[in-house]
C-alpha cells in the first residue's frame, strides 16, 4: 500500500503528519507522493479540497482519506486520536470505494478553452459589483440572472455553500449538478427563478456574460480573474472523486452530525417519542 499526505501546515497537523509516517513505517505501508493508492489529508475540508487539486490527474487512480484536527469535517472520516487504528486498518483491510461526482467547468474566452474539475462548487460573481449573466438548459435560454453570483456544486458539495444561500442537500449517490442564486434581483422588472435547479448528468448548463465584464471563477478554494469570458459550460464530469472506506460513516449521519448534532442521549429520546 501506497500512499500520500497533505497536512494543513498548522503545528498540530505537522504533529500527527510525523506521528503517521512512523506508524505507517512500522506497519510496512510505503509514503509515495508521485504513484499513491491513498491520498490522506490532516486538517479538514479545506485541505482535503488541495488534496483534491493536487493529485487530480491521478483522480481515476487514488481514493481519498480525510483526518479532522477540530470539531467539523464533513469529507473527514477520522479523528486526531485514531491514527493507530487507521494505519492497522490501512495496513490490513481492503477498504470499502464510494464514489461522488464532479462538476466539469469549461471557461471559453477569446483566448481559447480551460477545463477545471470541482469537488465542490464552481462560483461566478462579477468583479465589478453585480453580475449579469445569461443561463441557457440544454442550449435553451432559462433566465437573465441580475445579483451578486451564481453557485453550481456537486451532490457532496451541496452542504458547502450552496447550503448557505438555500439550495437543497443532495445525496452524492445522485449524478447530478445544483445551480443556486447569490442575492438576485427579483422585482417588477428583474426575474428569476428564485430557487435552486437540480439537472441530473445528461443536461449541461451554459453561462453566458458581458465580454467585457472581469469575472471572479472560484472551483473550490481556488479563486482566478478571467477576462473576456464568451461563455462558461457546466456538466457532471465523466471523473468521479474516491473515498476508501474503513468502516461505515452514511452520507445523512454525516450531514446530521455536521448541522444538527444530536447526541446519543438526544436520539434515544427523539426515538421514544410517540409517532
Amino acid at each position: 500500500m501506497k500512499y500520500a499526505l497533505l497536512d494543513r501546515g498548522d503545528r498540530l497537523s505537522r504533529q500527527l503528519a510525523e506521528q503517521f509516517h512512523t506508524l505507517a513505517r512500522a506497519r510496512g505501508l510505503i509514503h509515495d507522493e508521485s504513484a499513491p493508492d491513498i491520498v490522506l489529508s490532516i486538517g479538514g475540508d479545506g485541505t482535503l479540497l488541495q488534496a483534491f487539486h493536487r493529485f487530480r490527474d491521478k483522480v481515476r487512480s487514488v481514493a481519498f482519506v480525510g483526518v479532522h484536527t477540530g470539531h467539523l469535517g464533513f469529507y473527514a472520516d477520522w479523528q486526531k486520536n485514531e491514527l493507530t487504528d487507521l494505519v492497522e486498518l490501512m495496513a490490513s483491510t481492503e477498504p470499502k470505494t464510494v464514489s461522488y461526482p464532479l462538476v466539469k467547468v469549461e471557461i471559453v474566452t477569446n483566448g481559447g478553452t480551460s477545463v477545471y474539475m470541482a469537488l465542490n462548487e464552481f462560483t461566478l460573481k462579477s468583479v465589478d459589483g453585480t453580475l449579469v449573466a445569461q443561463l441557457n438548459i440544454n442550449d435553451e435560454p432559462f433566465e437573465m440572472f441580475r445579483g451578486d453570483g451564481i453557485v453550481v456544486s456537486t451532490p457532496s458539495g451541496s452542504t458547502a455553500y450552496n447550503k448557505s444561500v438555500g439550495g437543497a442537500v443532495i445525496h452524492p449517490s445522485l449524478e447530478a449538478l445544483q445551480i443556486a442564486e447569490i442575492a438576485s434581483i427579483n422585482n417588477r422588472v428583474y426575474r428569476t427563478l428564485g430557487s435552486s435547479i437540480i439537472l441530473p448528468k445528461h443536461h449541461h448548463c451554459d453561462i453566458v456574460t458581458d465580454p467585457e465584464e472581469p469575472l471572479a471563477i472560484g472551483i473550490d478554494h481556488l479563486i482566478m480573474q478571467f477576462h473576456e469570458v464568451r461563455s462558461i459550460v457546466c456538466t457532471v464530469a465523466e471523473d468521479k472523486v474516491h473515498f476508501a472506506r474503513y468502516r461505515p460513516f452514511p452520507f445523512w449521519n454525516r450531514v446530521r452530525e455536521a448541522f444538527i448534532g444530536l447526541d446519543q442521549a438526544q436520539m434515544a429520546s427523539t426515538q421514544k417519542r410517540p409517532r
